[in-house]
């Protein structure tokens, strides 16, 4: 059990800030985007070289479904490569960035209202790496990951969220990575090189979650069912949608959303992201 001696030995490797770190949704998209030099990991790029040079990152990863939750507590994590029919160079990418043994046990102190497990086999998802090398290449940050209870509401990982908030005084950057409109199943793929396209459905539920986000109405954002049947195509699973509740969780009164990448793709996909701070 950490003591408060050891709390402060913790704190103290992370120096506090007259100004929080911003919190960042992206919408991650095709894991081709950790490789590809394209619109979406190009804007990645600006937006790490726009913001002060973390001393750490977490990331909330639609790819990291657990039965509780979870910190990985390793110091050299992996790069997993959970995906199937990509090209070889996909699976032949590592992304080496270390842990920190010692912000898993900060953040799992911060998590008062559940017992959060420290994970020594997990590493870094797709959902993770793919972004963060494109922001940060050297690969010299610390990156966690906090995993994502499936088994409960959406409402509880909002509030869950906000017992992370301290960690932006601490200079981490926090990261939901996900996608607000998530469908696969019905992807129109000769529409791919249409980027903008989108199926009705979609175009409404993409305006929607733009205009909520807008006006900080975080109430109907975490009550997205009772859009009724455009919210149910959009999000058929919560998986890469639960990101985002995180990181309107840590979002302050007075902070304005910044969003970038924001098109609809392929009919049912949207890479819209979000900053705060």
């Amino acid at each position: 059990m950490t003591t408060l001696s050891g709390l402060k030995k913790i704190t103290d490797e992370y120096t506090q800030l007259d100004s929080l770190m911003p919190v960042l949704f992206i919408g991650h998209g095709s894991p081709m985007n950790g490789i590809e030099d394209n619109v979406f990991s190009q804007q990645w790029e600006k937006t790490a070289k726009g913001i002060r040079t973390p001393q750490a990152v977490l990331v909330i990863s639609a790819h990291w479904l657990t039965n509780g939750t979870f910190i990985t507590a390793m110091e050299h994590p992996r790069t997993i490569h959970d995906f199937g029919g990509f090209p070889d160079e996909l699976y032949a990418v590592q992304y080496p960035a270390p842990g920190n043994s010692l912000l898993a046990e900060q953040t799992r102190a911060l998590l008062r209202s559940t017992h959060a497990g420290l994970d020594h086999d997990w590493g870094l998802d797709h959902g993770a790496w793919t972004i963060v090398r494109k922001m940060y290449p050297d690969a010299t940050i610390p990156v966690l990951q906090l995993s994502i209870d499936y088994s409960k509401p959406a409402v509880y990982h909002y509030n869950l969220a906000k017992e992370l908030a301290a960690l932006r005084n601490k200079r981490v950057l926090i990261i939901g990575s996900g996608n607000m409109v998530h469908n696969l199943g019905m992807l129109a793929w000769d529409k791919l090189d249409q980027p903008g396209f989108g199926y009705d459905w979609a175009i409404e539920m993409h305006e929607w979650f733009n205009k909520k986000i807008t006006e900080a109405d975080h109430n109907a954002l975490i009550n997205y069912e009772a859009r009724g049947a455009a919210a149910r195509l959009a999000i058929p699973t919560p998986d890469h949608y639960f990101p985002l509740l995180y990181i309107l969780g840590l979002q302050n009164k007075n902070e304005s959303p910044i969003f970038f990448n924001d098109q609809l793709l392929a009919g049912s996909l949207n890479m819209t992201s979000v900053q705060f701070g």
